[in-house]
């Protein structure tokens, strides 16, 4: 079945929990893009939101499907995020960041009651780090010694976007993209990058999911 389907169908079922009058986290990437359209006819429909955004990106997007924004200087809380998410294990453990905005979205998970993560059933696997790159983001000033610190936990990171043409995080910072053979121990894993300086934040998500909903091409499953 078509993956951009299997996103849709996920995405959109997200948006069924939305409520009017709530504080709602929009998450960043492409399956999350669905939720953002979805959510953009319910409140030309009718319906009541104040949306805050984990992205740049996801910011031009709900301006244009008119979703009313707001900030975490006005709503310190957020009843519902929906967010996706580049690999999830069995325990709802997550990578994120393929989007860039993992910083924000960790912010924003924070910050939220109940997080809904939407994905294909593709991003499903048994250990986290087996078929995506954990994405790490590093200030710019000697990113080269921290990579270097980096890469004594990973063993090998990626400049995303190349050391000649590097990508810039909406923060103004690098991307490392950190190539293991499969992360047993998330939470022991995200705190040892943190502690490197230099390190700004990176995209392991331990005990944020309270919900996954996949798109599958037998229809949508749960796990939670």
């Amino acid at each position: 079945m078509n993956i951009e389907h299997l996103k849709k169908i996920a995405a959109e079922k997200a948006t069924e929990e939305v409520r009017n009058g709530m504080v709602v986290g929009l998450g960043t990437g492409s399956t999350v893009y669905y939720a953002l359209l979805k959510l953009g006819k319910m409140v030309r429909d009718g319906l009541n939101i104040v949306g805050i955004p984990t992205s740049d990106g996801t910011e031009k997007i709900a301006k244009e499907q008119d979703i009313p924004l707001s900030t975490l200087a006005v709503h310190s809380t957020i009843e519902l995020t929906i967010d996706g998410a580049d690999e999830v294990d069995v325990h709802l453990n997550l990578i994120k960041g393929g989007g860039a905005a993992l910083v924000r979205e960790k912010i924003i998970a924070n910050a939220s009651k109940r997080i809904l993560i939407v994905v294909d059933e593709s991003k499903i696997s048994r250990v986290l780090g087996t078929s995506f790159a954990l994405p790490v983001e590093i200030v710019r000033f000697g990113w080269e010694a921290t990579q270097r610190e980096v890469d004594k936990i990973c063993g090998r990171s990626d400049v995303r976007g190349g050391i000649e043409n590097p990508l810039i995080t909406d923060n103004g910072n690098y991307i490392l993209d950190c190539h293991f053979d499969g992360i047993s121990e998330p939470e022991k894993v995200e705190l040892q990058l943190n502690n490197i300086p230099g390190v700004v934040e990176n995209g392991i998500f331990v005990d944020r999911a309270d919900k996954v909903i996949i798109g599958t091409s037998s229809g949508i499953k749960y796990m939670e």
